[in-house]
């Protein structure tokens, strides 16, 4: 990716699943970049020091412009805990308006805060923070074809997975900022891609392109992530894990990433782009009283009615369970009725889970937890070779 991003001559970023390998290799990886990582919220647990530089200053066109990073703050709160060994993370509330204070007296001409704390949290942060003129959204995958206007401040989101590009257009003149345009861009078929960056793409995609490019099944559904109840793509993924291991339910976390897979041939691509992780398959053991509260802990974590207590994702994925519950209620109140297998599940009553990833079922949950030998990847291959897949949403999630 490195030569990539480099060419495509970026100014800035911030961070999130770039953490997954760990922060000492996103450092490494970092290091290699032509433009600087921007955190005013990832600090060093030993030191107390920021892990990365907090903002930087651009000079365009005569105009100085001040960027200031804030990284996905739920990365040692939700996320495996080697993502964020020897790291700890905050909101960022604290931080900006001194940051924002310092670039002014720095005489930055435009103040632009790039953020992947979700859009929820942006809109509340950029009505406590003044002085921000452009907020650069990220991690909810808002495809906002106009401008949120909060407390003097623009805020853009666009899209995911590449499909759109957001172009806004500002006016600055004496300390003003007047929006002049803002166009979300698709990208379509018909947009011709540089030919030195194709070049580019096909060299470091040319060692892996006979196994990615393996056809392992076939799906009639076309798999995505698009929804927040329920998906597809997931519902794909928990019926390998139920196939491969008869458990009455599988769960698997509220996942975003994944661009959609068109019904059709299914490649090992696709099958990476589902799950690029590739975490083992586990087993545990849930009582129904576990079950109820993991997800009343999930449906809080999403629907929060404080967007800095939302921990990004959507509804935790299941499969074999059918759960009721209202959205506006209280956190723990809000789960109405839940079936397992057809039948009202019981709060003494266990029943055997299959999931992928310490975000299925948290550690502090099951009985008799077993990591097998299969991977998850596997388990999808496994289930394509009995046919093809079918993967269309079941209502199993259901706002009443």
């Amino acid at each position: 990716m490195i030569p990539i991003l480099n060419r495509l001559d970026f100014d800035a970023m911030t961070a999130h699943w770039e953490f997954a390998l760990g922060p000492e290799q996103f450092h490494s990886l970092a290091r290699e970049l032509k433009y600087p990582v921007l955190a005013i919220n990832c600090y060093e647990k030993e030191t107390g020091s920021l892990a990365f530089p907090p903002f930087t200053m651009l000079e365009k066109n005569g105009l100085l412009i001040g960027v200031i990073g804030i990284a996905s703050n739920i990365v040692d709160k939700v996320m495996p805990a080697s993502f964020s060994q020897g790291l700890r993370f905050t909101l960022g509330r604290s931080e900006l308006p001194e940051y924002v204070r310092q670039l002014r007296r720095e005489r930055a001409d435009l103040i632009i805060v790039l953020s992947h704390l979700g859009f929820p949290q942006d809109v509340k942060l950029a009505g406590e923070a003044n002085g921000v003129d452009l907020w650069l959204s990220g991690h909810t995958h808002n495809r906002l074809r106009k401008p949120a206007h909060v407390n003097g401040t623009l805020l853009i989101q666009s899209g995911c997975h590449g499909s759109f590009l957001g172009r806004i257009d500002l006016e600055i003149e004496k300390g003003k900022v007047r929006l002049l345009k803002h166009r979300l861009l698709d990208v379509s078929e018909d947009v011709r891609p540089c030919r030195e960056v194709e070049e580019l793409v096909n060299r470091q995609m040319q060692p892996h392109r006979d196994h990615l490019e393996t056809v392992v099944g076939e799906t009639k559904t076309a798999l995505n992530r698009n929804t927040m109840l329920e998906s597809t793509m997931d519902n794909f993924l928990l019926h390998s894990l139920i196939d491969l291991t008869g458990s009455d339910v599988a769960f698997s976390n509220g996942w975003r990433f994944g661009a959609p897979v068109p019904a059709g041939s299914v490649t090992m691509n696709d099958l990476y782009n589902i799950i690029p992780m590739n975490p083992p398959v586990s087993t545990a053991v849930l009582t129904g009283r576990e079950i109820r509260q993991m997800m009343e802990e999930n449906l809080e974590r999403t629907f929060s009615r404080d967007p800095y207590e939302q921990m990004g994702g959507y509804v935790k994925r299941f499969l074999g369970m059918d759960v009721y519950f209202k959205i506006e209620n209280p956190p723990g109140n809000r789960i109405q009725e839940v079936f397992v297998r057809g039948r009202r599940m019981q709060p003494e009553a266990r029943y055997s889970a299959a999931f992928v990833t310490t975000q299925g079922v948290p550690e502090h949950y099951g009985i008799g937890k077993e990591d097998l030998q299969v991977r998850a990847l596997e388990a999808m291959q496994r289930l394509l070779m009995k046919g093809s897949a079918h993967a269309d949403l079941r209502g199993s999630a259901v706002a009443v």
